[in-house]
């Protein structure tokens, strides 16, 4: 299996650590009686349950583009050192990203994700090189 198609692999186990997170989160909040109920009113989820929540998001916007960006890389056979160091990047980042948001760390976070993003346009790159 490519590195590429390793660091899918990993980026999904992600998504289901931010999914995971963002809910066990929210639930410490609001406790079972809401979270197992019908949820007809919205509560908004404040302090770390809120950011777990950003964070989730945010991990989706990107999410889609890179499993796009890696299935082309791997059905065309293109793979290479910059698809390779991309896919490496963009789920390493994403993965310092996750507890960065959680604690509220400004700078860092931003810049987790500026090299995770890096990471997916090198993937990308790999395809027009």
């Amino acid at each position: 299996m490519s590195v590429e198609m390793r660091c899918l692999f990993a980026a999904m186990v992600l998504a289901l650590v931010h999914l995971t997170a963002a809910s066990f989160s929210f639930k410490a909040q609001v406790g079972n009686r809401y979270s197992v109920g019908p949820r007809d009113e919205y509560i908004r989820r404040t302090g770390i349950a809120g950011r777990l929540e950003r964070a989730q998001w945010n991990f989706l916007e990107t999410f889609p583009v890179f499993v796009a960006a890696v299935l082309m890389v791997h059905l065309l056979d293109r793979s290479g050192a910059v698809s390779s160091a991309g896919a490496l990047l963009y789920v390493g980042f994403r993965a310092i990203f996750l507890p960065l948001y959680a604690w509220g760390v400004p700078w860092l976070r931003t810049f987790s994700w500026n090299i995770a993003t890096l990471g997916l346009v090198l993937v990308m790159a790999q395809l027009v090189l």
